[in-house]
């Protein structure tokens, strides 16, 4: 039992989890500032243009409640009724959400490999030449051409 706990603490105390770790957290809270972005500042305008639709109050009485027949005035009044609702608006607002954060997630990794583009490797040293008497390929350090016989300087 003491290995098993101790093997635990070694997987816990590894940097990678403790990334990983922080990174949920902070995915977390970042995601709570999209979805009150999108709820608080991006749709209340675009049902201002779509004829004032309010998207959280947006859904289909699927079935009526036991304690009062539609129509509801909010989406909390039918699901205080027990009405069974296929909530349309808090959908919308969670693809929105999702393609926010999706490219927010895209742009931080591309910035993230932008960064670690190692730049491209310098051209290797040559390491034939070319013989002036015979223009036969050489190694580099020969003094005289095995083709031709010349003395390479």
């Amino acid at each position: 039992m003491k290995g098993f706990f101790n093997e635990f603490k070694k997987f816990i105390s590894r940097g990678n989890v403790m990334d990983m770790a922080v990174g949920i957290i902070i995915g977390a809270a970042f995601t709570k500032i999209v979805n009150s972005l999108v709820a608080d500042i991006i749709m209340p305008p675009i049902g201002i243009l779509m004829g004032n639709i309010d998207f959280t109050n947006w859904f289909i009485v699927l079935r009526d409640g036991s304690q009062t027949a539609a129509p509801y005035a909010s989406l909390e009044a039918a699901k205080a009724a027990g009405a069974v609702t296929l909530n349309i608006g808090f959908f919308i607002n969670s693809i929105i959400s999702f393609l926010i954060v999706a490219f927010a997630i895209f742009s931080l990794l591309k910035v993230i490999n932008k960064m670690k583009e190692e730049p491209a490797p310098a051209p290797a040293a040559p390491t034939t030449k070319t013989c002036p008497h015979c223009f036969s390929e050489i190694n580099i350090k020969a003094t005289k051409c095995p083709n031709c016989t010349a003395d390479i300087k």
